[in-house]
């Protein structure tokens, strides 16, 4: 009964881990993803020099072009998933 109980505790264990792991590598995923986004706006805004607050105006002007562009087209996305606009 206790080497039953032992191999259960076991068995929660390496799940419980498993599941620490995946959260860990999908934290670390969107973390480059963001980095690798910020980027992208930095070198196509040229925006290094504004705040996060005036970065976040300048996407506000932009993003209802942009959602409605990605709306309208979402049909002509190319294999990638890159839309064509």
């Amino acid at each position: 009964m206790s080497n039953h109980f032992k191999q259960l505790q076991q068995e929660i264990n390496r799940v419980e881990r498993s599941i620490q792991l995946d959260s860990q590598k999908e934290r670390k995923e969107r973390t480059r993803r963001l980095i690798q986004k910020g980027a992208l706006l930095e070198n196509y805004f040229e925006c290094e020099h504004l705040s996060v607050k005036e970065t976040e105006e300048l996407l506000k002007i932009f993003s209802n072009y942009v959602n409605e562009k990605n709306k309208k087209n979402s049909k002509k996305r190319n294999n990638d998933g890159y839309l064509f606009f």
